[in-house]
């Protein structure tokens, strides 16, 4: 069965390879995904990876929770469940067609 990890404080900079290389060292991973901005198209400093036993899950948190990539300290750790969250309102400052009032 997989296992979803958070990977947080990560480098601007890393990249899904880079991950995939540093945690394929524990074992064999299925998903590596870092989060971007919708906007900007940059990282959020934060991602995903997904191991494919609870065994290796378990490795890769004990080896690489506080790891340092690029001088800053990974935080590792089971990634909890995605919240469902409730539409956004209309902005109050908008028309129907998005011009500004």
């Amino acid at each position: 069965m997989n296992k979803k990890l958070y990977v947080g404080n990560l480098p601007y900079s890393a990249t899904d390879e880079q991950l995939r290389s540093l945690f394929s060292q524990v074992g064999e991973i299925s998903d590596v995904t870092i989060i971007v901005d919708r906007d900007t198209g940059r990282s959020k400093g934060f991602g995903f990876v997904e191991m494919v036993t609870e065994e290796q899950a378990e490795e890769a948190v004990k080896r690489f929770n506080g790891y340092s990539l690029n001088n800053r300290p990974l935080t590792v750790n089971e990634a909890r469940p995605r919240e469902q969250r409730e539409p956004r309102p209309p902005r109050q400052d908008y028309d129907d067609r998005g011009d500004r009032y």
